[in-house]
Parts: structure tokens; C-alpha cells; sequence
């Protein structure tokens, strides 16, 4: 059964929220940036991932929901994203999404949104629409070799996603690569800050100063 998720409206108004996007490939290395910085910038900032927007698919057989090609922004509700995104922008406190990778579908369960002044949003593309380009106050790009990206993707699906070795190299030559080159890669030319493989503590703390200044 699909969850209807609407906005809740906040009880005042508050100062403004800035939102900041964190995009990179499958095994960039954009997630563990995401929780660094939200750990440093907490408790004033809440995160949230791309991931729990994919597409309900309870209606269809178990079998067919594994072969959904999740490297493809299609399978995003990019409605619904948008929808929540300018909620949280608003300084509304929106109902989120939970996403059930084992099942494939929209996890019973949500998320009950805490108003926060500043919104990390990680994904493969939270900026690859146009008419969400403009929602984020800023958008930092995290690239990596091609290799690197490989090694930790079959890493985290054998150990975490009970996958084979043969059917993470397989995903990754059909779906994962051609989808990075297509749709991921392109958000590049338009980031306001790119970051490598390897992220010092310095370049960490700059750049949760910078965030800080836009929100203040």
C-alpha cells in the first residue's frame, strides 16, 4: 500500500533554511561527505538522501521490482522530491519517505521532519533538473576514479545488499556506468564547489564554515 505524504505546515514563521546538495557517482564517496558535514554542522542541520524518492513499485512482482534500473533517474518520484523540497525550503516540517531496498518499495515507516536551518540533500542527482538547480544555496560535486567508485560499490553490495561478485560487475557495465556518464557526470559543470577521492580535515572544516556563512 502506497503512503500519501503531504507537507505539515510549521506553527510560526522562522528565519529562512538554506538547502545544500551533495551529487556524486555510485562509490564517490558523497555519502560519508553528506554525514561528515552533517555531524559537524548539527544541530542546526538535518540530512536527507535521494534515495528514499525512488518510485513505489509494491504494485508489481518482487522479481520485476529487482530489475528496476535504479541508476537511472526515472525511477525517482521527482515530484514528490520537489514537492518536500520547497516544503523544507519554506521552513516547513513535511512528513519524508523511507525507501525499503531489500523489497524494493516505499518503506511503511516515514520520517517525521524536525525543522532544521540548514538541509543536506545527497544523492546521484539532486540538482540534474534544471528547475531544481535553484532550490540549493549550494552544490558541491564529490568525483573519484572510475576504479575507486568500482571497488567500493561491489564492496558495499556483497557485504550490505547480499549481492553476488558477477552481479554487481554485471549492474555496473549495463546500468550503473552508462547512467553515471548520462546523468550524473553533467551536474559537474554546474556545482559551486568539486571535491576529490580524498577530502582533508581542513577542506572539511572549510567548507562547513562556508555553509554556515549562508546561513547565517
Amino acid at each position: 500500500m502506497t503512503t500519501r505524504l503531504r507537507p505539515r505546515p510549521s506553527a510560526a514563521k522562522s528565519p529562512a533554511v538554506i538547502l545544500v546538495a551533495i551529487a556524486g557517482g555510485s562509490g564517490s564517496g558523497k555519502t560519508w561527505l553528506a554525514t561528515s558535514l552533517h555531524r559537524r554542522l548539527r544541530p542546526h542541520a538535518g540530512l536527507i538522501s535521494l534515495d528514499d524518492f525512488y518510485r513505489d513499485l509494491s504494485h508489481l512482482p518482487l522479481a520485476r521490482r529487482a530489475r528496476t534500473n535504479f541508476d537511472s533517474p526515472a525511477a525517482i518520484d521527482w515530484r514528490l522530491f520537489a514537492t518536500l523540497l520547497r516544503a523544507l525550503a519554506a521552513g516547513e516540517t513535511p512528513i519524508l519517505p523511507r525507501y525499503d531496498f531489500a523489497r524494493h518499495n516505499r518503506a511503511a515507516r516515514v520520517r517525521r521532519w524536525r525543522r532544521k536551518r540548514i538541509v543536506l540533500v545527497e544523492g546521484l542527482w539532486p540538482w540534474a533538473q534544471p528547475h531544481l538547480r535553484r532550490l540549493f544555496a549550494l552544490r558541491i560535486y564529490r568525483e573519484a576514479d572510475p576504479d575507486l567508485r568500482y571497488e567500493r560499490r561491489l564492496r558495499r553490495d556483497v557485504r550490505h545488499r547480499g549481492r553476488t561478485p558477477e552481479s554487481v560487475d554485471h549492474q555496473w557495465r549495463l546500468q550503473v556506468e552508462p547512467m553515471f556518464t548520462r546523468h550524473v557526470a553533467p551536474q559537474r559543470r554546474t556545482a559551486d564547489v568539486v571535491l576529490g577521492a580524498r577530502v582533508t580535515p581542513a577542506e572539511l572544516a572549510a567548507l562547513a564554515r562556508r555553509i554556515r556563512r549562508l546561513a547565517a
